[in-house]
Formats: structure tokens, C-alpha cells, sequence
């Protein structure tokens, strides 16, 4: 039997973390320069970016929760 899911906000899919459209963008500037990445640099700045602040809100999160409630 499967476990539920947490009860808070996880980006266990990639779909369901707020940085989805910024990993889409990504993804798709890849498709178009597939023999030069380096003009998706900024996509990947940006979903970086992104990725740093969504783990800090989560460790923030993560500091006001008990392990015993």
C-alpha cells in the first residue's frame, strides 16, 4: 500500500514545483539549439535560480514543523 504524500508542498514531480514553466522554457530552448547550448545559458540561470529560492522557502518551511506533531 502506498504511503501518502506529505503534508506540505513537495516538488517531487517536476510538474508540480513552481519552477515547471522555467524548466519548460529550458527544455524547449534545447529542442531549438541542440548544437548550441550555450545560447539556453539564461533558461538555465533562470531555472537555477528558481530551484535555489523553491529549496530555501522549503527549508524555512521545514524549520517551523516538529517531528513529533
Amino acid at each position: 500500500m502506498a504511503s501518502p504524500p506529505p503534508s506540505y508542498s513537495s516538488a517531487a514531480r517536476i510538474s508540480d514545483s513552481p519552477c515547471f514553466p522555467q524548466y519548460s522554457a529550458s527544455l524547449k530552448c534545447l529542442e531549438e539549439f541542440v548544437t548550441d547550448k550555450s545560447k539556453c545559458q539564461e533558461h538555465f540561470d533562470v531555472y537555477k535560480e528558481c530551484k535555489k529560492k523553491e529549496r530555501k522557502a522549503r527549508l524555512e518551511q521545514n524549520k517551523t514543523r516538529s517531528l513529533f506533531s
